[in-house]
């Protein structure tokens, strides 16, 4: 098989959460434990750091992994979903994975996988710790799937772990409460391990306090409190992104804009002062370097990603409801005359509660990205009137895109989002 072959069997063979939902989510590591004996165990030929949490784990992740390759390391990242190319899953110093490992992997392994009736998450997984091992990466930042405690990423045994937030989405999966999902995702919490928690409070913060006891070194950002002062850009004419004054008096650029990133930065910062301390070389100049440059040094896509100035239109993936809470809070603190928006949603979230959020004084554009988990464009009409929001069905994201572009003047304000997936097809429109 050649690559495109090859990718094609990964998505019919081994369909993705991604394209389908929770048809495709498999409980348990018996399959990861497995594929992992058969390779050889080769998560254990490199070092690792393990983020989960809801809402910013792809910041964090790339931005640490972009510190990281400022400070001379060879970096591994391995985060989900992908945008454009499946390959933006697996990276080394921001080289996606080579096409060749793709088909070579999968042709050597293909009757062992199928016996297993593997998941495309335990294949990419499998994928991504061989091919850090063979290149030899030095450390490899590891984003959780889906969750923690049986997420397939979690047979690593890493230098640290993250935990971003606590939020209500995969609720099918994780449970229908904040303490449930947080105990999910506490299952990354491992003795001796340190932890940083970037938000927590009430139960939450409890429960991870109980979980790490006396076996686990936790570190809560808000108490650390590593930002002294922050001050974003969202103007046209500058460069968006924070300036953040920190505890140490350091003076840093974070080059992600929208209001989320305040919080991830400080989490970003706390697990960079843990590393330190476990012996990581990382300085000072390499902080500023890789805050300023996430995107150039990790090609990281969709965090509130201006994609023209005149008019002003913005990307975001930001999906439930923790994220739309920034969104739209971020939405109002912009200028402009007139506010769109290209919003698709998939049907296994909590729909309600995100248009419950949005703003009623603005245009809609409703529409449905190319992945059978969504959500069809004119059923999320029906229930975006039912709040108050109205605006057009379009049964394509090109559709509903280019409609807005048509209606909308160089001092209006054009937002798409809702859904990965969304950005994901209107990304491939831009492009």
């Amino acid at each position: 098989m050649n690559y495109e072959e090859t990718i094609a069997y990964l998505y019919q063979s081994a369909p993705m959460f991604q394209q389908i939902g929770s048809k495709a989510y498999k409980e348990g590591l018996d399959n990861t434990l497995a594929i992992d004996t058969h390779l050889g165990h080769p998560h254990q030929r490199f070092r690792t750091i393990h983020v989960g949490g809801t809402n910013g784990k792809g910041s964090t992740s790339h931005t640490i992994a972009s510190v990281l390759m400022e400070s001379g390391y060879k970096t591994g990242l391995y985060t989900s979903p992908h945008l454009l190319d499946f390959r933006e899953r697996i990276k080394i110093n921001g080289q996606m994975i080579n096409q060749d490992f793709v088909v070579d992997f999968i042709a050597e392994n293909k009757a062992f996988f199928k016996k297993l009736d593997a998941s495309f998450f335990e294949l990419t997984t499998a994928m991504a710790f061989a091919y850090f091992a063979k290149e030899k990466v030095d450390v490899a930042v590891i984003e959780v799937g889906l969750g923690g405690r049986l997420d397939c990423t979690n047979i690593i045994r890493p230098d640290l772990s993250i935990i971003t937030n606590i939020s209500f989405d995969h609720m099918a999966q994780l449970g229908n409460t904040l303490t449930a999902i947080a105990k999910e995702k506490a299952g990354i919490i491992k003795p001796g391990i340190p932890v940083v928690i970037g938000e927590a409070e009430g139960e939450v913060k409890q429960l991870f306090i109980d979980k790490a006891k006396d076996r686990s070194p936790i570190i809560f950002t808000e108490e650390e409190k590593p930002i002294l002062e922050g001050k974003q850009q969202t103007s046209n004419d500058e460069r968006p992104g924070w300036f953040f004054r920190t505890k140490n008096d350091a003076a840093l650029f974070y080059e992600l804009g929208g209001l989320a990133q305040e919080k991830n930065a400080a989490t970003i910062l706390c697990a960079i002062d843990e590393l330190k301390k476990s012996g990581y070389k990382i300085p000072d100049e390499a902080v500023k370097a890789g805050t300023s440059r996430i995107i150039e040094n990790t090609g990281l896509q969709g965090r509130w990603q201006i994609i023209q100035k005149y008019p002003k239109m913005v990307f975001d993936t930001g999906h439930n409801v923790g994220g739309m809470e920034y969104i739209v809070h971020q939405l109002q603190s912009e200028t402009y005359e007139k506010l769109y928006l290209v919003i698709g949603m998939v049907n296994d979230k909590d729909v309600a509660s995100v248009l419950e959020l949005l703003p009623q004084k603005a245009v809609y554009y409703f529409t449905q990205a190319s992945v059978e988990r969504a959500l069809d464009a004119t059923i999320l009409k029906e229930k975006a009137a039912e709040y108050g929001l109205k605006g057009q069905a379009f049964s394509t994201v090109k559709e509903a895109l280019n409609a807005a572009k048509a209606a909308a003047t160089e001092n209006d304000f054009i937002f798409v989002g809702g859904s990965t997936f969304v950005v994901a097809d209107a990304l491939g429109i831009e492009h």
